[in-house]
C-alpha cells in the first residue's frame, strides 16, 4: 500500500514537471507575440491605446490569468506529489507496527478475541471499547487483562476514567 501512494506521488511530480515546461513554453511564446505585436505598432506609429496587447478585455489580458491559473494547478500538483512522496509514509508505516510474537497455543478463547480486537486497532483499544465489543462484564474483561499483561502480551495505561491497553 505504501508503494502505491509513493508511486502516485512520482506519478504527480512527473505530470507537474511536464506542465510546467509546457506553461513556460506558452508563455514565452505569448510574451514574443505580445513584444513583436507591440513593435509594429511602434513602428507604424499608431496609438498605444489601440495596441491589442495593451487593451483590457482582450485575448493578450485573459491569456495572461490563464496561464498564472495554469502555474497555480501545476503547483498544487507538485505539493501534493510531494505531500504522497514524503509525508504519507510515516503515517502509513505507522499503522503496520510489529507485536511482539506470541504463542497463540497457550491462550484460551477469550484472550485470543481480546487480543484480535486490539490488534485490528492497530495495537491500542480503550478498556471500555473492549467490554462493549465483546459483550463480557467488567470483571471478566478486567481478568483477562490481567493474565494478558502477566505474560507480558500487553499493558495497561490510564487515561481517565478508563485504561487504554496498549499490544508490546
Amino acid at each position: 500500500m505504501n508503494q502505491n501512494y509513493k508511486t502516485f506521488g512520482y506519478l504527480l511530480i512527473g505530470l507537474s514537471a511536464i506542465l510546467l515546461l509546457i506553461l513556460i513554453l506558452v508563455k514565452i511564446n505569448t510574451d514574443k507575440q505580445a513584444a513583436f505585436l507591440c513593435q509594429k505598432f511602434h513602428e507604424n506609429q499608431l496609438d498605444m491605446n489601440e495596441c491589442p496587447v495593451h487593451q483590457n478585455n482582450t485575448f493578450w489580458s485573459n491569456t495572461s490569468w490563464m496561464i498564472t491559473a495554469g502555474f497555480g494547478i501545476v503547483i498544487l500538483i507538485l505539493g501534493v506529489g510531494i505531500y504522497l512522496l514524503f509525508f504519507l509514509k510515516p503515517l502509513i508505516a505507522e499503522s503496520k507496527k510489529e507485536f511482539k510474537p506470541i504463542d497463540f497455543s497457550k491462550l484460551e478463547d477469550d484472550e485470543k478475541k481480546i487480543y484480535e480486537i486490539i490488534r485490528g486497532k492497530n495495537g491500542s483499544a480503550y478498556q471500555s471499547d473492549l467490554i462493549k465489543e465483546t459483550g463480557y462484564s467488567k470483571v471478566r474483561v478486567t481478568r483477562i487483562l490481567d493474565k494478558l499483561e502477566t505474560n507480558d502480551i500487553l499493558e495497561r495505561r490510564r487515561r481517565g476514567m478508563t485504561n487504554i491497553i496498549v499490544l508490546k
